[in-house]
């Protein structure tokens, strides 16, 4: 099936497969964008934490950064992300921005070629190319072999935090006062920012508005493998994963359980067989998306004979979008009679109690969820309250408020 061309102004969905290490999701992701392509869908896959050019083996190819087509199927290409090259392509961008700094400084920015990755580069990288592919309207579908799910989610989190940092460094009303530079310096007595330090801000929020625009499109969906049967340690690092991806407003749209095994051989393989089959009925019943059984093949997948046997789900057109913002999560008014107290209720699947933590922060909510913390800008409402408590609760968090009668009008 020769594939379409995308249609101008239709967002890429991207797809990004990750999982516990050794899960095999570098081979689902190639099976997810096989299918994908089979489909008629011009599609980009792109691998992130493939040091071991896993995915080179399998489709028999020398992936590089710039997409090839693939023989596998009409409008198939693939792409290698390189971590060195794309950091040494942003910190050269950054440092043009930075040139002004330097010039006061008396001294010569690093060339480029004096530019190593350092560590966390991975995240920047995957980010870049999102934005890059995602938001290039060259593809279809997009799907991302990304890194292990503590990994993606430390990635995904990035744009929010650095967007914060950039907003504590170079304030609104810091930027509203630029052109009462000249007043204000005289009447401070102190030298005011440069222009180039406004501009650097805003191009530094418009590349992480570019990456937000992918990563918090409905059309941006995360698939988390397990290999079955998974240990206990590896089923609750997925877990602990999804509520990370949750707190940050990714939803998991589904969860691939890999190399199941047939019923009816010998003593030993129908023993792992029903093995395998108690896990995936605990999983059903614990997680509240769509669980898919992918077969072992008997031997490693070789090509895309192989790709296409394992029959990965198609990607779907969009994520559920309840819940995907921080804004988006309702604050529930029950003041009656003498209970005075506001709910902000925030969905957490896979949280667990013993992992919560909760500050309150001027305006603002400190939350953590095990490993992973986020920062909340509280809604209007709640500002004017105080934290009356918390209780977790089918996967959702309540956190109760009391209007502050110091700054709730009567």
């Amino acid at each position: 099936m020769t594939p379409a061309a995308p249609e101008p102004g239709v967002p890429t969905r991207v797809v990004l497969v990750s999982g516990a290490g050794g899960s095999g999701r570098t081979t689902l992701a190639a099976a997810t964008a096989l299918r994908e392509a089979g489909q008629g869908r011009r599609t980009l896959l792109l691998t992130v934490d493939d040091p071991h050019r896993t995915l080179d083996r399998l489709l028999d190819t020398r992936l590089t950064p710039a997409p090839q087509p693939l023989g596998a199927a009409d409008g198939l290409f693939a792409a290698r992300l390189d971590p060195q090259e794309a950091f040494r392509d942003a910190a050269a961008r950054l440092l043009g921005r930075a040139k002004p700094l330097f010039d006061l400084l008396g001294v010569d920015p690093l060339e480029r070629d004096e530019l190593s990755a350092l560590p966390g580069a991975v995240h920047l990288a995957l980010l870049d190319a999102l934005r890059t592919h995602g938001g290039s309207g060259q593809w279809q579908v997009l799907v991302v072999d990304a890194p292990p799910v503590a990994e993606l989610v430390a990635a995904l989190a990035l744009p929010e935090q650095l967007d914060r940092y950039l907003g504590r460094l170079v304030p609104e009303h810091r930027q509203a006062a630029r052109a009462l530079r000249p007043v204000l310096a005289a009447v401070a007595g102190v030298p005011m920012p440069g222009d180039w330090i406004f501009e650097a801000r805003s191009w530094a929020a418009a590349e992480l508005a570019e990456v937000r625009a992918v990563t918090d499109a409905p059309g941006t969906t995360v698939r988390l493998v397990v290999d079955a049967p998974a240990g206990p340690q590896a089923v609750a690092a997925l877990r602990s994963g999804r509520a990370g991806l949750a707190l940050h407003g990714q939803r998991v749209q589904s969860l691939l359980v890999n190399r199941l095994l047939p019923g009816g051989g010998d003593l030993f393989l129908d023993g792992l067989h029903r093995s395998q089959q108690r896990q995936l009925t605990a999983l059903r019943a614990e997680w509240d998306v769509p669980v898919h059984e992918l077969p072992h093949l008997g031997r490693e997948p070789e090509g895309p004979a192989d790709l296409a046997a394992l029959a990965a789900p198609s990607a779907p057109a969009s994520a559920p979008t309840e819940g995907r913002s921080a804004r988006e999560w309702p604050v529930e008014d029950l003041r009656d009679g003498d209970d005075q107290v506001l709910v902000w209720r925030i969905p957490l699947p896979g949280a667990e109690r013993g992992d919560l933590d909760l500050v309150r922060r001027g305006d603002e909510l400190v939350l953590g969820v095990g490993a992973y913390r986020r920062t909340l800008v509280l809604p209007s409402a709640l500002r004017r309250c105080t934290v009356a408590g918390a209780a977790l609760r089918d996967g959702v968090l309540a956190v109760r408020f009391a209007p502050d009668p110091r700054l709730w009008p009567r």
